[in-house]
């Protein structure tokens, strides 16, 4: 144990992304920690993993209270946490005119608070080793926002500030941050995001339903990035002798820096005309 890294991972029922992260690491000799909330911890398959090293561990990032029991069971068990991925998080798609205020207080309490509920929890463990890895999972999204998904983008572009901001506030306590931005990655994020849309009757937006459904399942088109191989990316980049700052990779990464790049009104152009908005009612 003691040459291990001790690797916790939130969001990990399979189909997502967090599963892989899980494979990834631990085909690197770390000892994995696998968490999710208490209904998702049967779809955390451990028979399929069971040649590594990784561990089941009930989490939900929005109480404090299981946050706090999650981290104490880790260190009493390993003495440490290294690395902690960042990783739970949900969709919140349809117009910011039109969303419940309580879906999009939902998303923010999971995607935001619970990214920073964590890290509050595991830094002081993290300092006083002068060590350890905090990874957070933002989204190109965050940093060029798109119509049908304003709630989502801004979570995540909360998760950008707050890991730009952690960075240095943690750096005299020898605790590095890194952001990680995916593009288009292959989960089952697209449908679960659909079928929370499944029973809602737009009144405002009502001609953009159709619009409205294909950008929930956007980021799993023919060319989506394979999780595994996405997972395997970043695990290597944070687990080398000196882990970057950010990681940018994914499908559609490369469109998206252009865009973040380009004047609003070009921008503003192209994502009219992808998500359907340039008809007149």
């Amino acid at each position: 144990m003691s040459d291990s890294k001790v690797v916790l991972v939130t969001g990990c029922a399979r189909g997502g992304i967090g599963y892989e992260y899980c494979k990834a690491f631990a085909e690197h000799k770390c000892k994995v920690f696998a968490s999710d909330i208490a209904q998702r911890m049967d779809d955390i398959d451990l028979e399929s993993l069971d040649s590594y090293d990784i561990d089941k561990l009930e989490l939900d990032v929005s109480s404090d209270q299981s946050v706090e029991s999650a981290v104490n069971t880790i260190i009493s068990k390993c003495g440490r946490i290294d690395v902690v991925i960042n990783n739970a998080g949900i969709g919140s798609t349809g117009p910011l005119a039109e969303l419940p205020l309580e879906t999009i207080r939902r998303a923010w309490e999971i995607n935001t608070l619970g990214q920073l509920r964590l890290v509050q929890q595991v830094v002081p463990h993290m300092a006083s080793r002068r060590s350890g890895s905090i990874v957070n999972i933002g989204s190109i999204v965050g940093k060029v926002p798109t119509p049908w998904a304003g709630s989502y983008c801004a979570s995540k572009a909360y998760v950008h500030a707050m890991s730009n901001t952690l960075r240095v506030e943690l750096k005299p306590f020898g605790i590095d941050v890194v952001l990680v931005m995916p593009g288009a990655v292959r989960s089952n994020f697209g449908s679960a995001n659909v079928d929370r849309l499944a029973n809602h009757d737009w009144k405002l937006y009502k001609d953009f339903k159709e619009a409205i459904a294909e950008r929930a399942a956007a980021s799993q088109g023919g060319k989506a990035t394979e999780p595994s191989v996405f997972a395997r990316h970043v695990a290597k980049k944070v687990l080398g002798p000196k882990p970057p700052r950010l990681i940018s990779f994914g499908h559609m990464t490369g469109l998206f820096a252009v865009l973040s790049c380009s004047p609003l009104w070009v921008r503003d152009l192209f994502l009219s005309t992808r998500f359907n908005l340039n008809k007149k009612l």
